[in-house]
C-alpha cells in the first residue's frame, strides 16, 4: 500500500472511544434500547449499523470519484451471493477489529460473544455463491468498480436438520428478526413487466397487456481490505406492482385482496424453488427474469446518468459478467431494450451484447446445463422468445453457415433451440448456447475444467471462435479464509515472515512461499501444530453443542464438507469408512491412529440418492460412535445445517481435505483451496482445481488416487460393469451388502435401496472402480501421520503454496483477460 493510500485509508478508522460513543449512539437512537438493556445481540446490531454507516459514507465517495473518473464498471450477476457472517470480517477489512474489542471491553461487552449474535444470510446454497462473494471481496480490495447484482431471498435455500438420521428442510428465516446491513433504495425500484402478448405497430414490437412487479433494491456494502474502496452488493426483492386490492378487502373477499402481493413476492422467497413441477418451472424462469431485468435497467439508468444517450460509449463503460446460465436471460433482456425502447437495429444491438456480455461456465454436468421449454419462455416472456429466435437465425444462417457451409447437422448441433428426440417433444432453449452466442469471452474455472470446456462441451464453438475460450482459475479471499478464520496462524505467518507494508500477503498471498524455508524447522513445525491442535478443540467443542459427540483433538479430522452430489462422492467416503469399522470389529487393537471423518451438506430436496446417502452417514455414524468395542478410534460426524459460519470453524481444524469428486465433474473446487491455505493435506482425484494444487504443492505433498479424465473416458468406451467390481473386491462387497441388508436401518429395511440401486445398477459416478486406490490412499495417509515432522513439513508447504489461489489473482485474469480494465 502507497503512502498515499495509507494517509487516505487512515481517514476511515475509528478509535475506540469514538467507536463506543457511535455503539451508544445506535443503541440509543436507531434501536430504542438503553445501555442497562442492551445484550450482546443489541450490541451485534449497534456496532453492525456503526460498521453500516461507515460503509456507505464510503460507497458515495467511492461513486463521486468513479463518476469523476468515467471509470468502466463491472456487473456481476449472480443467483447466489453467499457472504457469510458479515461484521467481523468488515471490521477486518476496515482495520478497526482491535478498535471494536476495546470498544467493547470498555462497555462491559466480548467482541466474540457479540460477533456469534450474527446470522449467515441464507443467500446461496454452495461454491458458485460463495465464489461470487469471494470476487465482490477482492473487487473492492483492488479498487476496481463493481456493483454485485443478485435476489435479497427471504428464505434462501433451507434451514436443515435431521429426524431419525434422515434430511428435514425447514425455512430459513435468516432476516425474520434483524438485518441490519442492507438499506433499502426505494427511489431506484425497478417494474417488470411478465406474461402478455407482441404486436406489431409501424413496424416495431411492442410488448403489451402485461402482469407487473416490482423490484426493490437492497444494498449492501461490500469493503476492501485497507483501501478507501467500497463498492455495493444490490440484492433485488420482488412486491406487488399494485399492492393491497382494498376493494377485494371491502367486500369481504380477503384473501384475494392480498393474492397478487402473495403472488409478487414468492418471486424472491426461495433459492431454487422446486422445478420437479410446471408450477414451479415457471417461478424459477420468473425468478432469474426478475433479477436480471431489474439489473440491467439499474445498470443501464447509472450509464444514463453519467454518459447520456450516446450508446457508442456503452461498451467501454459497461462489463456483465453472467455467473453460470442462470443470468443468461440477460441477453434478450439487454436486446429487446436496444431494438424496442432505444430503437438500435439488431445488428449493432447484437454487437453492443457481444461487447459487454462474458459468461462463465461452471459445469459440465448436463443437468445443470439450463434449458428451459420454448413454449414455458413464450408464456412468460413472448417478446424475448422472439429476440432469442432471432439471434439463433443470425448466428444458424450468417455464422455457422459461413464456417461450415451447407452443413445442416452443423447447424442443428449449434443452434440455441434444441429439436426433441422424440416425435412430440418439446423444443427446449439452451441456456449455456445464448450465453455462448452472446458473449465474447468464455471461461472456464480451472485448467482442466477450461479445457474440457474447449474438447467436450463446446467444441465446434471453440473452432469458430478460438480466442473466445479462456480459463480463468478460481481462487479465495485470505482474508476471510485466513486472516479472519485462523488468526493465530495469521499471526505466526506475520511474526515469521513480517507484516510492514513490504511484506503483506493479505494482499499479495505469493508472499506466503516464504514460509516454505520454514518447512523443515522443527520450532516452527512445533508452532504450527501447536495451532492446529488449538483449533482443533475448538471445534470439538461445536460438534458437541451440535451433535452431542466427543471427539479427541488428538485424532486425525478427515473432513469432506460440500454440496451432496453424487459425482462428489459422499457415497465413496462412506464405504470407505463402514469397511474401517469393519477391520475394526475384526481386530479393535489394530494399531491405527483415531480418526474422526467430518461431514457438511445438503441435498437438494428432491434428489432422492443424495438424500439417501446423508441417511445412510447418519445411521453409520449413531453405530460407530455408540460402539465401545472399537475404543473411540473412529468417530462419524454429520453437522447439521452447513453454512460459511461452520466451514470457518471447520476449515482451520481440518487435518485431511477431501476431494474425491469423479474425474472430469469438478469444474474447480475452492474448498479444496481453503483447506490447504489452512494447512489440511489433500485426498484426491486430478480434477478440477486439484490437477493444479497438485502443482504448486508438489506430488509428494498431496495424496492423489484414482482415475484420470482419459482413463475415465476409456473405461466408459470400453465398457463398464460394476459388478465385475463389485464382485472381485471382497472387502468392498461385504460393505456394500452390510448396506443393502436392511442392518442399519431395521425399522426400514429398504431405506438405503436408491443407494445401493445406483452403485451396482450403472455406477455413473465410478465409486466403486476407484475403491480400492482411494483406500490404498488412505492407508497412505495414515502412515504419514505415524511421522509427525513429515506431516507437519506437508502442511506447511500446503500452506506456504496457495500463493495462486488468491481471489484478487482471479479477479486480476478477469480484468486482464474478459473485462479490459487493466
Amino acid at each position: 500500500m502507497s503512502a498515499n493510500k495509507t494517509e487516505q485509508y487512515a481517514a476511515t478508522t475509528l478509535d475506540a472511544d469514538r467507536l463506543a460513543q457511535s455503539i451508544k449512539r445506535h443503541l440509543q437512537q436507531s434501536l430504542g434500547v438503553d445501555l442497562e438493556e442492551a445484550g450482546p445481540a443489541e450490541y451485534w446490531e449497534a456496532l453492525s449499523l456503526v460498521v453500516r454507516e461507515l460503509g456507505l459514507d464510503l460507497i458515495r465517495k467511492t461513486r463521486h470519484k468513479e463518476r469523476d473518473e468515467k471509470a468502466r464498471r463491472v456487473y456481476y450477476l449472480s443467483l447466489e451471493f453467499l457472504v457469510g457472517r458479515l461484521l467481523g470480517n468488515n471490521l477486518h477489512n476496515l482495520g478497526i477489529y482491535k478498535q471494536a474489542e476495546e470498544a467493547m471491553a470498555n462497555l462491559g461487552v466480548n467482541l466474540t460473544d457479540v460477533l456469534e449474535h450474527e446470522t449467515d444470510p441464507a443467500l446461496g446454497n454452495g461454491g458458485l455463491g460463495r465464489l461470487a462473494a469471494c470476487f465482490m471481496d477482492s473487487l473492492a480490495t483492488l479498487d476496481l468498480p463493481a456493483f454485485g447484482y443478485g435476489i435479497n431471498y427471504r428464505f434462501g435455500l433451507f434451514k436443515q436438520d435431521f429426524a431419525g438420521g434422515k434430511q428435514v428442510e425447514s425455512p430459513d428465516g435468516w432476516r425474520e428478526e434483524s438485518c441490519p446491513w442492507g438499506i433499502e433504495r426505494p427511489k431506484r425500484k425497478q417494474l417488470i413487466k411478465l406474461y402478455g402478448r407482441v404486436s406489431e405497430r409501424a413496424g416495431k414490437a411492442v410488448w403489451e397487456d402485461t402482469q407487473e412487479i416490482l423490484g426493490m433494491p437492497w444494498d449492501v456494502p461490500v469493503t476492501g481490505y485497507g483501501t478507501d474502496t467500497v463498492n455495493t452488493l444490490r440484492l433485488w426483492e420482488s412486491r406487488a406492482a399494485e399492492g393491497f386490492d382494498l376493494s377485494s378487502f371491502d367486500e369481504g373477499r380477503y384473501q384475494e385482496s392480498r393474492s397478487g402481493e402473495i403472488q409478487a413476492e414468492n418471486v424472491s422467497q426461495v433459492l431454487y424453488p422446486n422445478d420437479n413441477h410446471p408450477a414451479g418451472k415457471e417461478l424459477r424462469l420468473i425468478q432469474q427474469y426478475f433479477f436480471v431485468a431489474c439489473s440491467i435497467a439499474d445498470l443501464i439508468a447509472r450509464y444514463k446518468r453519467e454518459n447520456g444517450d450516446n450508446w457508442d460509449d456503452f461498451a467501454e463503460k459497461v462489463a456483465i459478467q453472467l455467473n453460470d446460465t442462470h443470468p443468461a436471460i440477460a441477453v434478450p433482456e439487454l436486446m429487446r431494450i436496444l431494438m424496442d425502447e432505444e430503437d438500435i437495429v439488431f445488428s449493432k444491438a447484437l454487437s453492443i451484447c457481444r461487447e459487454v456480455f462474458s459468461y462463465t461456465n461452471h459445469t459440465l454436468l448436463p443437468e445443470a446445463l439450463e434449458k428451459w421449454p420454448q413454449n414455458l419462455i413464450t408464456k412468460v416472456l413472448p417478446r424475448h422468445m422472439q429476440i432469442i429466435h432471432m439471434i439463433n437465425y443470425h448466428f444458424l444462417h450468417t455464422e455457422v453457415e459461413a464456417q461450415w457451409p451447407g452443413d445442416n447437422n452443423m447447424k442443428r448441433r449449434l443452434s440455441i433451440i434444441e429439436e426433441p428426440e422424440r416425435p412430440g417433444g418439446q423444443q427446449m432453449v439452451r441456456m449455456a448456447y445464448l450465453s455462448v452466442v452472446g458473449s465474447h469471452k468464455v471461461n472456464g474455472v480451472a485448467a482442466l475444467h477450461s479445457g474440457l470446456v474447449k474438447t467436450t462441451l463446446f467444441p465446434e464453438f471453440n473452432e469458430m471462435w478460438p480466442d473466445k475460450l479462456v480459463n480463468v482459475t478460481n481462487g479465495v479471499t485470505p482474508r476471510r479464509w485466513l486472516d479472519y478464520c485462523n488468526p493465530e496462524l495469521a499471526k505466526l505467518i506475520d511474526d515469521t515472515i513480517g507484516n510492514d507494508g513490504k511484506v503483506d500477503w493479505r494482499r499479495n498471498l505469493s508472499q506466503l512461499d516464504a514460509i516454505n524455508a520454514y518447512a523443515d524447522d522443527p520450532a516452527f513445525q512445533k508452532k504450527f501444530a501447536a495451532i492446529k491442535h488449538d483449533n482443533k478443540i475448538r471445534f470439538a467443542a461445536v460438534v458437541k453443542e451440535l451433535c452431542n459427540i466427543d471427539i479427541s483433538p488428538d485424532a486425525i479430522f478427515d473432513v469432506q464438507i460440500k454440496r451432496l452430489h453424487e459425482y462428489k462422492r459422499q457415497q465413496l467416503n462412506l464405504l470407505h469408512i463402514m469397511a474401517l469399522y469393519r477391520r475394526l470389529l475384526d481386530n479393535p487393537d489394530l494399531d491405527v491412529p483415531q480418526r474422526v471423518f467430518i461431514f457438511g451438506a445438503k441435498a437438494a430436496p428432491g434428489y432422492k440418492v443424495a438424500k439417501t446417502i446423508i441417511h445412510a452417514i447418519n445411521r453409520v455414524a449413531e453405530r460407530v460412535n455408540n460402539d465401545r468395542r472399537i475404543k473411540d478410534k473412529l468417530k462419524v460426524v454429520f453437522l447439521p445445517n452447513y453454512r460459511i459460519t461452520l466451514a470457518e470453524k471447520i476449515i482451520p481444524a481440518a487435518d485431511v481435505s477431501e476431494q474425491i469428486s469423479t474425474a472430469g465433474f469438478e469444474a474447480s473446487g475452492t474448498g479444496n483451496m481453503k483447506f490447504a491455505l489452512n494447512g489440511a493435506l489433500t485426498v484426491g482425484t486430478l480434477d478440477g482445481a486439484n490437477v493444479e494444487i497438485a502443482e504448486e504443492v508438489g506430488d509428494d505433498n498431496i495424496f492423489i488416487y484414482g482415475l484420470t479424465v482419459d482413463e475415465v473416458a476409456e473405461l466408459r468406451h470400453r465398457g463398464y460393469n460394476p459388478k465385475d467390481v463389485y464382485n472381485s473386491n471382497a472387502e468392498l462387497k461385504a460393505v456394500i451388502d452390510w448396506l443393502a441388508s436392511g442392518d442399519l436401518c431395521p425399522e426400514e429395511p429398504d431405506a438405503f435401496r436408491p443407494l445401493v440401486d445406483s452403485l451396482l445398477g450403472g455406477d455413473y459416478f465410478l465409486t466403486l472402480v476407484d475403491y480400492q486406490a482411494y483406500s490404498d490412499a488412505h492407508d497412505k495417509i495414515v502412515a504419514t501421520w505415524k511421522k509427525p515432522e513429515l506431516w507437519w513439513k506437508k502442511a506447511i508447504i500446503n500452506t506456504a503454496s496457495m500463493g495462486k489461489f488468491s481471489s484478487d489473482r482471479s479477479i486480476m485474469d478477469y480484468a486482464k483477460t474478459i473485462w479490459n480494465m487493466a
